[in-house]
């Protein structure tokens, strides 16, 4: 694998290969775009059960939250919740992509994935974030900031399925707002091993 430098994202954005609505080209980095944080978060809700069971639908755990223009998001210590890039992304067949924080954020103590960095050839949505504020402050947070980068990767071949394949059961393919967990889903369909 490689990764795609500023020429070759611009030349995969220029063809449509790489989708990236909306798109400034003032974003552009050496080897990467920089994604900017929508207003809509979904925050935890914990006074509506005693515990997150990953083998059940929680529907009611997370509730969906926007914010006015200038109004700033504040995340706590110790804090997590979910928000999203307001860009939409798609991705070609052949191509991988990481999402990553940025630098000047993570010196403040803002994380924006704990585990989600890898997007899959396919992929198309918006990216859900996963905030964690780690310092010791609340740090105020505004729709429209430049939130993280993502880079881009070219396969050593296209994919057989790319993610949205019926067979994978792809399960974010197509959000358009931070979505919750759908681990149980992995219980409810019959996908738990049984060694």
């Amino acid at each position: 694998m490689s990764v795609l430098s500023d020429r070759d994202i611009r030349a995969a954005l220029e063809a449509g290969r790489v989708l990236i609505r909306p798109y400034d080209p003032v974003d552009l980095q050496p080897s990467s775009v920089d994604l900017h944080l929508d207003r809509t978060f979904r925050v935890f809700r914990n006074n509506r059960y005693p515990y997150i069971d990953v083998r059940q639908p929680q529907p009611d755990l997370t509730e969906l939250l926007r914010v006015e223009e200038d109004e700033p998001f504040i995340l706590h210590p110790g804090e997590f919740v979910l928000g999203q890039t307001l860009e939409w992304v798609e991705l070609p067949d052949d191509l991988v992509a990481r999402l990553e924080g940025r630098s000047s954020l993570g010196r403040l103590g803002l994380l924006i994935h704990s585990t989600a960095g890898y997007v899959d050839p396919g992929w198309k949505g918006n990216l859900t974030l996963e905030l964690s504020n780690v310092a010791n402050l609340p740090i105020a947070l505004y729709a429209d900031m430049r939130i993280g980068q993502i880079s881009f990767f070219r396969m050593s071949s296209p994919v057989e399925r790319p993610y949205g394949s019926t067979e994978l059961r792809s399960r974010y393919q197509g959000q358009s707002e931070p979505t919750a967990s759908a681990y149980y889903r992995d219980y409810v369909e019959g996908s738990k091993r049984t060694t």
